[in-house]
């Protein structure tokens, strides 16, 4: 660019391409920390678990009713949950998450609270379901409770009735966002 005399920036054109070398562009400057110390990692350490914990997730999966098929074909190979680090694990005392799907009825929720309990912390849920996010069809009905929320926290609604596979997958992705976002929030 030039100025006239009155203080006003000319543009000048420039031809594509002209005046630019191979490499070079885009590239950031060399930081003083790379040479001071090469190859360590800068970040919080509840970040850096946060994100170990986010990509390997054992879900505790038990189906209740009609949405455990939904679950299950989840973890198949069609849709296969593997691949975001999820692996299903029958055992709550390895669990991470547990995935209730399907209605919960007041004969399981002693059960469920019990599983809950045995998890070791942090341990997240995930709600799969009308049944299990509301009581679904059997709204107010003497054997169902209204929501597995009054028994345990959840940390993820999956709505539907019952919700397709792709909507478990994407509540699991947003769980794992939660788990970034709750370490990044965290005061320390």
């Amino acid at each position: 660019m030039e100025i006239n005399e009155n203080s006003q920036f000319i543009p000048q054109e420039k031809i594509l391409g002209q005046g630019y070398k191979a490499g070079e562009g885009n590239n950031p400057a060399d930081s003083v920390f790379n040479k001071v110390l090469p190859n360590a990692l800068t970040v919080k350490s509840d970040e850096l678990f946060s994100l170990a914990r986010k990509s390997s997730l054992w879900t505790l999966s038990f189906g209740l009713a009609c949405c455990a098929i939904e679950m299950i074909s989840t973890h198949a190979s069609h849709h296969d949950l593997d691949r975001f680090g999820i692996v299903t694990w029958p055992s709550p005392r390895q669990a991470d998450v547990m995935i209730v799907a399907g209605t919960v009825v007041k004969k399981m929720a002693d059960p469920i609270k019990l599983l809950y309990e045995q998890m070791p912390d942090p341990k997240w849920v995930i709600a799969m379901g009308s049944c299990a996010t509301n009581g679904g069809p059997y709204y107010k009905s003497y054997s169902v409770v209204m929501g597995v929320d009054h028994l345990i926290p959840v940390d993820v609604y999956v709505p539907g009735c019952p919700p397709r596979p792709e909507a478990l997958q994407y509540g699991i992705l947003q769980l794992q966002e939660k788990i970034k976002l709750d370490a990044r929030n965290r005061d320390v």
